[in-house]
């Protein structure tokens, strides 16, 4: 299976070098243990996994012992499993000294972080991988998106354009290494073990009780309901289950890194707004197999093309702050007068509208939205409409026009 070189490399490499401990976060088969074993090479670090049952015993019953046999350097795969370790690894910390020692890597996000954060406040620095990013499959800088001329220009060096029927066979294949990379060819298959896999393993971890058919039904309904604002009660009904489950649940997604939230953009001079937020899913594959396409020509046909690729477009922008060791500051703009944004990106005391179309011609009317901005007390910066035209061009000064292909 040959190597695909990830964005976070060069960040894992500089934060070793001010930080004792760094903890890549992030949801099971996307590459955390290949990329830092590819970083390891020619190292003198060590690896040990928790998956290991009696590694995993030894470090929660008898923290100290597991860490003199697995001594530093080293790489601890599934942290999750043992908080135990936390208190001991800032022990060692704090009587040695050294710069990078401890690599930890989680599938837990939100558990994990907690324990991290409490048990080595200042001595860790915590990175998230998502599964692949569009540059990092299709080539390209990988950089934080911004909304500027100059930046958006460098974007297309080493980029290839791609059309409708390209970018959504990339909305349907996903963007699991496993499938990217040839070592599966069947997307069904993979998605179906899996999930089985989640379903068995982690959810179950995180859960008491747990019927494999209701989640796989609710996971379904979450799918089928991407890039909307999120409505419980609709899911928890579609599902079959009750209300505090369907919460629970998404609480669940959220924590495996399977989901994320795109909430609403507020500030004191803004009244009328809504407070719902909105979710997507880090990988577009799997929404197309939850939702039974069974190709791009049907996706790209189909009532869900719209929604898909919003979610293509948010979850590729959120990866490009992400892999660069950034945290996004995203939001979406309605109020209940129902006037929308798709996107609001606030940089540097600017908000950046964007707006996500299908068309490859989009008209300036598309633009009439992003004047609610003005109305924040912010300035606001450059809009763009992210679409399907095959290069980039502008409407005016202030608002350009942004292939997908470029993100």
């Amino acid at each position: 299976m040959p190597y695909i070189k990830r964005s976070l490399e060069k960040v894992v490499l500089q934060v070793s070098k001010e930080y004792p401990v760094v903890l890549i976060s992030g949801p099971r088969q996307v590459g955390k243990t290949t990329m830092l074993k590819k970083l390891m090479e020619g190292t003198d670090r060590n690896y040990v996994s928790l998956d290991d049952l009696q590694e995993r015993a030894l470090a929660k019953n008898d923290p100290e012992m597991f860490l003199q046999l697995h001594k530093p350097p080293i790489l601890i795969d599934e942290v999750q499993y043992a908080p135990e370790l936390f208190s001991m690894i800032k022990l060692i910390v704090d009587k040695e000294h050294r710069k990078g020692d401890f690599w930890l890597t989680g599938s837990q996000i939100f558990d994990l972080m907690k324990g991290v954060q409490e048990s080595l406040a200042g001595r860790v620095a915590v990175l998230s991988l998502s599964s692949l990013s569009q540059t990092e499959i299709y080539g390209g800088e990988d950089s934080p998106f911004q909304l500027d001329l100059k930046h958006l220009t460098e974007r297309k060096e080493g980029r290839t354009s791609a059309d409708l029927q390209e970018i959504f066979r990339r909305i349907f294949q996903g963007s699991m290494p496993a499938i990217v990379s040839d070592e599966v060819s069947n997307n069904s298959i993979f998605y179906g073990s899996y999930l089985s896999t989640y379903i068995e393993r982690d959810v179950r971890n995180l859960s008491d009780s747990i019927d494999s058919l209701k989640f796989l039904r609710f996971l379904t309904a979450v799918a089928a309901r991407c890039s909307q604002m999120l409505n419980v009660n609709e899911i928890a009904r579609d599902a079959d289950i009750n209300l505090k489950q369907a919460k629970d649940w998404m609480g669940i997604l959220e924590t495996l890194g399977i989901i994320f939230y795109l909430h609403p953009f507020s500030n004191n001079m803004l009244k009328r707004l809504v407070k719902t937020p909105k979710y997507y899913f880090y990988d577009t594959g799997l929404v197309a197999y939850l939702t039974k396409w069974s190709s791009p020509e049907t996706l790209v046909n189909g009532a869900m093309n719209g929604a898909i690729l919003e979610n293509y477009v948010v979850s590729e922008i959120r990866k490009s702050y992400l892999n660069s060791g950034k945290a996004p500051f995203m939001y979406y703009y309605r109020d209940k007068d129902a006037r929308e944004i798709d996107i609001v990106l606030e940089q540097n005391g600017e908000l950046n509208p964007i707006e996500i179309k299908k068309s490859a011609n989009p008209a300036p009317e598309i633009l009439r939205s992003f004047s609610v901005l003005e109305k924040t007390g912010l300035k606001r910066g450059k809009g763009a409409v992210i679409c399907m035209k095959m290069e980039l061009s502008a409407f005016n000064q202030e608002n350009f026009i942004v292939p997908v292909w470029l993100l």
